[in-house]
């Protein structure tokens, strides 16, 4: 009885050990070589492509996006003691779980667009200009973007990927706005 209980304990403990480390690192796009923070910013980008590709409605594709930064926020904060002793260090690069909150934020920027039929070029554009955009803030943390990475535990790890996001997100949507009423 003793052995069961135990053994159970042990499961439950692997399987959480598990699903953080697969949140955390965006479905293991953060344990990928090379720039895992790119890798992990792909994921709501080919998330919006696709649902361009299929037509999906601006309404569906904001939701997907404010659900993606929703849980990857979450994951980031609430999950922010157990990647800082795994990996042995406060941000780790394999923790891309703030980068898919981040450029779920500048994804938005252009998500109100309905993806058109005839000439898809200017929407996918937007989509990647907003991945560049929230890459190069992220990559070079402007000012208060760089100290918002001193604020305590998954905080530190999230607000200068949201603020990157942000920023980026709001000139895309000026961009988009332009081109779509001229």
């Amino acid at each position: 009885m003793v052995w069961l209980a135990l053994h159970h304990r042990a499961t439950r403990c692997h399987e959480t050990k598990v699903v953080n480390k697969l949140l955390s690192t965006g479905f293991g796009l953060g344990l990928l070589p090379k720039a895992p923070g790119t890798w992990g910013s792909l994921l709501p980008l080919f998330i919006v492509l696709g649902c361009g590709h299929f037509q999906v409605t601006p309404t569906i594709t904001i939701l997907t996006l404010v659900s993606l930064l929703l849980v990857f926020t979450v994951v980031t904060i609430a999950s922010a003691k157990w990647y800082e002793q795994y990996f042995s260090k406060k941000d780790p690069p394999q923790v891309v779980c703030d980068e898919v909150a981040g450029q779920s934020i500048a994804l938005l920027g252009m998500a109100w667009l309905t993806p058109p039929t005839e000439s898809p070029y200017i929407w996918i554009g937007l989509a990647i200009i907003a991945f560049l955009l929230f890459r190069g803030f992220d990559i070079w943390k402007p000012g208060f973007i760089d100290k918002s990475q001193h604020l305590p535990a998954g905080w530190g790890v999230l607000m200068d990927d949201l603020l990157a996001g942000f920023f980026a997100g709001i000139l895309v949507c000026i961009a988009s706005t332009l081109l779509t009423f001229t």
